[in-house]
């Protein structure tokens, strides 16, 4: 039953977004920098020291390898390019999720921060990330070094069994594996970063876990080399569980960021899933094949069968269907579909059969289209900079420099033995300043905040998502499954020439249980939700796009719209009036004939969210300018925009129209998140600043956006922002007490107090103080947990 009037669906033809490569493209490059012509990366000629020359012209590079690789063979990296923009392969190219303009065509890490590359365009048949398969290898199978190592540092000393030089020897060969195999990886980003002068988080693990663990190694190897000071327990100080604890604490951090990044990937494999994999094709003697969907050609025929998957964009040639469009245009109504008219590959056909003309096929498909939007905006949204990394240089270089001061001047001018205590001091500046406590700053605020957002019914994908929401200042907002239900329902019935609405109701239910349709599904439901009996009908049948015919009990009924009512010799003039009413405040119109007689109408819509008027008055009260944008018609969109007291809509968009928006908004300045739920939203929830996803909609969308609302609330995004603005309060509180543990403690473990008050820091004090620093930021970051955001 298709009982659309037609400008109700002028949105469903034609796919306007076919055809057209999606805008954007490679980013361009700063002023004055030029191209590696190894991995891709832009380089400043003045500042890189790496440059080679060939065929009379200088080329740069960002590291040392890079210049060597292009010294063997400068072909394999001058070799000429299309000037036209080739379609990504699906894991040809593999790039930086921290810096998207690194690329190369194979796995490997990145030369700036060492992170591991990742598929530009991941395929369906990828296996799962390599780097989160390693660690988590690395983190499982030495935790339980980690923990022992940790009871005996605790308590070890209360063992009287066991010796305290074995013990000492026992924790440096449980803690050797877990520092120099489990957290190798963290040592080669550290080293990384310093090679390309770029200090970062991992310089500061690094340096921490190698002083922890040198310092400690020495300690048990040659203990006579520290005075008796130093001893405690009949032994050296030594931090062994530090260093593992440290490696542990940061291995785990990083399973949980790279299971977050995975679902990036996850998005893209959803929408390629949706494409049919074969399709059946009509050769020109009448036979016809089925062929693999990559075979199909530019003009091939194509029959399209009832209940399969519409395979490629195309003109459709003969016969009638309708086509559910919804992974498109979030329209939860199918569309009719008659010779002359587009389809779009990937959607879904209902009863009819189509022999459709192949126009656009592989990349240039509409579906190809958005998977290549959703890739693209992911990769342009540059990784947000913890407010640690923003210091982190200076942080760095500022304690390597007390550091090493500390080591000089104890060692020329300090009392004897004046090396030794150099030694000892230095270590317990590098372990005082151990970015334990910093690196737990933030992760740990993220942890509890999203825990306590889940509470409400929130869910935030990663930390860029909890600290950039409280910025945003435009949210645009889709109609079908976001303010509205999303499912066609009853609205009203208008009873003529002497039936009773009832009747009407009863007579159109009766007839309407031969049909599959969304519309004639909710007639039937509301009827027997009234407890009317209904009727089996008899000489049903089914008159694709205009309604359907058939008898009930004696009588003669058709259920349709205008055009069904004239062939069938009714005039519906006397309900006009109140049918455009109906039809101008979004609903869908069906006219009922008995006999021949009109006997009414029966109004179905669907229905706006019991929540979305509240939602949406709280998030003007809140500051947010809201913006409808739709795949629905400007009819019903105004429709529902005026119920729902918003002044901008955009009807009829399509998924290249909504990003444009979003991209067009972001230009003008503004913070824009967008609030979808469906396949057609993904490439707007991706590109927006922050992408937010109903939990009653599709996987796609949810894996596109940064945040899901699991009972599809938009009151949800008022207690996720107010969420924001305390978490990020909350990162800075532990990032400030972090900080200030290393400020006080730093000076003290260089040895300031000794002149005056004879006071030294030894090792063993520092690793204490940077176990309270750890404390003061855990026991800061659980308040989270029970601030109040309604």
């Amino acid at each position: 039953m298709n009982t659309h009037e037609p400008h109700q669906h002028a949105h469903g033809h034609g796919g306007s977004t076919a055809g057209h490569a999606p805008e954007g493209g490679p980013p361009t490059p700063p002023p004055g920098t030029v191209k590696d012509p190894v991995c891709g990366m832009n380089v400043d000629p003045q500042t890189s020291p790496h440059h080679a020359e060939h065929a009379g012209t200088t080329y740069h590079f960002c590291s040392a390898g890079c210049c060597t690789k292009f010294v063997a063979d400068p072909g394999k990296y001058l070799a000429p390019t299309s000037a036209e923009p080739v379609p990504v392969v699906p894991g040809s190219m593999y790039i930086c999720p921290m810096h998207p303009e690194v690329r190369q065509d194979h796995p490997g890490t990145c030369p700036i921060c060492g992170m591991a590359l990742e598929p530009e365009m991941p395929g369906l048949d990828d296996e799962k990330n390599p780097e989160l398969v390693d660690f988590s290898r690395r983190f499982w199978w030495t935790l339980p070094l980690t923990l022992v190592v940790l009871v005996l540092a605790m308590v070890g000393h209360r063992f009287a069994s066991l010796p305290t030089d074995v013990r000492t020897w026992l924790e440096l060969v449980l803690t050797a594996p877990v520092v120099l195999w489990a957290g190798w990886p963290f040592f080669e980003r550290c080293v990384q970063s310093i090679r390309n002068r770029s200090p970062n988080m991992w310089t500061l693990i690094g340096i921490g876990v190698a002083a922890a663990f040198g310092y400690s190694v020495v300690a048990t190897v040659a203990p006579g080399l520290f005075p008796d000071s130093f001893r405690e327990h009949g032994r050296v100080g030594v931090y062994f569980e530090a260093a593992a604890v440290i490696v542990s604490l940061t291995l785990l951090g990083q399973l949980l960021e790279l299971r977050a990044r995975s679902q990036t990937s996850a998005a893209i494999k959803s929408l390629l899933g949706l494409a049919p994999k074969t399709a059946r094709r009509l050769r020109d003697d009448g036979t016809e094949e089925d062929i693999d969907l990559s075979h199909v050609h530019v003009g091939d025929r194509l029959r399209v069968r009832p209940g399969e998957k519409v395979p490629v964009d195309g003109k459709v040639l003969e016969g009638r269907s309708n086509i559910d469009e919804s992974m498109l245009t979030g329209e939860p109504i199918p569309v009719e579909k008659a010779a002359g008219d587009r389809v779009i590959g990937a959607t879904m056909n209902a009863t009819g059969s189509l022999v459709i003309r192949a126009e656009k096929v592989g990349s240039q498909t509409v579906l190809s289209q958005i998977v290549q939007l959703v890739a693209q905006a992911q990769r342009s949204r540059a990784p947000m900079q913890r407010m640690a990394d923003k210091v982190a240089f200076w942080f760095v270089l500022a304690v390597l420099a007390i550091a090493v001061a500390t080591l000089l001047v104890w060692g020329f001018f300090g009392p004897e033995p004046s090396w030794t205590y150099a030694v000892l001091n230095a270590v317990s500046v590098l372990i005082i300043a151990c970015p334990c406590a910093l690196g737990l700053a933030t992760p740990m605020s993220i942890m509890v905040a999203t825990g306590r957002a889940a509470q409400g019914g929130v869910l935030f994908r990663d930390a860029e998502a909890i600290e950039n929401f409280r910025r945003i200042d435009t949210l645009i907002v889709d109609k079908t499954g976001t303010l509205t239900e999303g499912r066609p329902a009853f609205r009203e019935t208008i009873a003529a020439n002497g039936f009773t609405e009832d009747e009407v109701l009863r007579l159109a239910a009766s007839l309407d249980q031969g049909s599959e349709h969304p519309l004639a599904d909710a007639i039937v439901a509301e009827a027997r939700r009234r407890g009317l009996a209904l009727e089996t009908p008899q000489d049903f049948e089914s008159s694709t796009g205009i309604g359907v015919r058939g008898t009930v009990g004696a009588l003669t009924l058709a259920i349709g719209n205008t055009q069904l009512m004239r062939e069938q010799g009714v005039d519906p003039a006397s309900l006009q009036a109140q049918a455009e009413t109906l039809r101008h405040e979004g609903a869908s119109v069906m006219y009922l004939a008995v006999d021949g007689a009109l006997a009414g109408l029966i109004a179905v819509a669907d229905p706006i969210k019991a929540s979305s008027r509240e939602a949406i008055r709280a998030l003007q009260a809140d500051g947010l300018r809201i913006v409808m944008a739709t795949g629905d018609g400007v009819a019903t969109a105004n429709a529902v925009a005026r119920e729902l007291g918003i002044d901008e809509v955009h009807g009829e968009v399509r998924p290249k129209d909504k990003i444009d928006l979003v991209q067009r908004l972001q230009a003008e300045g503004h913070r824009v998140a967008m609030a979808g739920d469906g396949i057609n939203d993904a490439p707007a929830l991706a590109g927006a600043d922050i992408g937010i996803a109903m939990g009653t909609g599709t996987d796609v969308a949810m894996s596109s956006a940064q945040v899901t609302l699991v009972k599809g609330d938009l009151r949800g995004i008022v207690r996720a922002r107010k969420l924001s603005s305390a978490t990020v309060a909350n990162m800075k509180q532990n990032l400030t007490f972090a900080f200030l543990y290393n400020a006080l403690g730093v000076p003290i473990a260089a040895g300031v107090l000794y002149p005056v008050f004879g006071l030294l820091l030894s090792p063993m004090v520092a690793a204490l103080a940077m176990s309270l620093s750890s404390v003061s930021v855990v026991a800061n970051a659980l308040r989270l947990g029970k601030t109040r955001f309604e």
